[in-house]
């Protein structure tokens, strides 16, 4: 015979176990899921202005935030290895320093992405509008047709996600597999260029280009540390291969191998690219408004030139917006098995994945386009970017707490890991200083400055938030003492 309590017990577990995440995503996905995240948007857009701003420079400017950023991610990937049952950084700080902290990330986490996929989704608009322009007649029309498409994709991206966790995976890696092909074509044309001397508005292609117009600092101290207001957001979502730690096959292989490949990433896939574009074109020649690639290319005469760049920008902003769906839900489905959310955010669907977050977060996406009917537009573009890397800072000083609280408290479990983050009792220390530079640093631009200004408003909500809660805050689905 079962005891009542028994079998309520059963039915209970039989619950849990229906809403617990699957591990869907092989070593390809996570791969190119990683590469996906450490090649943003940044890079196809962003590129010519943070030339135009820091010169030659901006490569050493990438070199070092990437640099830093890879401890960031070391200490993430030792912690997820610590213990199999975190589903993502969320469940590490909630269980290393308190539920308060997991409660911030998630929240934080949660807002950094809906406010990154709001940019993205107006981006994307913007990129259909360069063909809608000349499928219809009347521009007012033409924007509102870019809508209804950006729409489209935003309602393909949710279907994707609904079906499987495999099928986000796919997407990802497609999505990841366009930018790879984009910049490699990018590096091996301007090789060629190199190589048999192209020339255009007099300048021939060489790699001289790169010291021979003021040095590599021509825009001293002031252009090189507004680099780094730049640069930062090009590296929003490096630390996305942080969210797939329950759903992926494998982790203590996968993880480490996703990691270690980010110096070599960063080195071809910024640092490279930058480099080719600078000796086609020197630095003080780019045109901060328009995208290098598209000029590169359209300098050899390939008349698709312009299409071939906005299907590439557009897949990319797509992408960036794959990404913040897939994450946003897992972190409401964390916050919600901690009761720091709706339960009806924990569930899942009969495919796996939870859905009543996917749902929430394309819907606010998508309302966000209301905002195209604004004047400055880009003013808006940039405040709203630069308040998404405040908080992606936030996110990533988290990450480095956790893990200095972890060498503290866990000193045995920090030496038996075979995944030890290189300088762990130093490296978290010199990565939240240059934190605290960066953020001096956005201080410098009266756009980045009033985005710094207002971002604390969300710790205040927080904060208030916090206090509802916290009486009914759980470590998952174990009540705290």
């Amino acid at each position: 015979m079962v005891s009542e309590d028994t079998g309520l017990d059963i039915v209970a577990s039989t619950e849990a176990a229906q809403n617990q995440l699957r591990r869907s995503l092989s070593n390809r996905h996570i791969q190119l899921i990683a590469i996906g995240g450490a090649i943003g948007t940044g890079l196809f857009m962003g590129s010519g202005r943070s030339i135009h701003v820091a010169g030659p420079a901006i490569m050493v400017v990438y070199a070092i935030v990437g640099f830093m950023l890879y401890f960031v991610m070391r200490a993430m990937g030792e912690l997820l290895l610590s213990n199999l049952d975190y589903k993502s950084f969320q469940d590490f700080a909630a269980d290393i320093i308190g539920p308060w902290a997991g409660f911030v990330v998630g929240w934080t986490y949660w807002l950094c992405w809906v406010v990154l996929g709001m940019a993205d989704i107006i981006a994307i608009t913007d990129y259909w509008n360069f063909w809608t322009a000349d499928w219809v007649a009347n521009p007012v029309a033409a924007k509102q047709v870019a809508m209804l498409l950006a729409v489209g994709i935003m309602g393909l991206i949710l279907l994707m996600n609904l079906l499987t966790v495999r099928l986000f995976g796919e997407m990802e890696f497609w999505f990841a597999a366009i930018k790879l092909v984009a910049i490699a074509a990018l590096v091996v044309t301007a090789a060629i260029m190199i190589f048999t001397g192209f020339t255009h508005d007099g300048f021939t292609a060489s790699i001289s280009h790169i010291w021979s117009h003021g040095g590599i600092f021509p825009t001293g101290l002031t252009g090189f540390i507004g680099g780094f207001q730049l640069a930062i957001f090009a590296f929003v979502g490096i630390e996305l291969v942080g969210t797939t730690a329950a759903e992926t096959k494998e982790p203590t292989v996968t993880l480490p191998r996703a990691i270690n490949s980010i110096p070599v990433r960063v080195l071809v896939f910024y640092i490279v690219a930058l480099a080719a574009i600078m000796c086609i074109t020197p630095w003080d020649q780019v045109d901060p408004e328009h995208s290098p690639f598209v000029g590169l290319f359209s300098m050899i005469g390939l008349t698709a030139a312009a299409s071939i760049m906005n299907f590439v920008v557009l897949t990319s902003a797509s992408s960036s917006c794959n990404s913040g769906v897939y994450s946003t839900s897992r972190m409401l489905y964390g916050l919600s098995h901690k009761g720091m959310a709706a339960s009806r955010f924990g569930r899942i669907s009969r495919h796996g994945v939870p859905w009543h977050g996917l749902a929430l977060t394309v819907v606010l996406i998508c309302l966000s386009l209301l905002l195209t009917a604004s004047g400055s537009v880009m003013q808006a573009f940039t405040i709203i970017t630069t308040v998404s890397s405040i908080l992606f800072l936030v996110v990533w000083a988290m990450i480095l707490i956790s893990y200095i609280v972890y060498l503290r408290k866990f000193p045995a479990a920090h030496a038996a890991s075979s995944y030890k983050m290189p300088g762990a009792h130093v490296m978290p220390w010199v990565v939240l200083a240059f934190f605290v530079f960066i953020l001096v640093a956005l201080t410098q631009d009266p756009d980045t400055a009033l985005a710094e200004a207002v971002t604390p408003v969300w710790f205040v909500v927080l904060y208030v938030m916090w206090r509802r809660v916290r009486g009914r805050v759980r470590y998952d689905d174990v009540a705290v003492a």
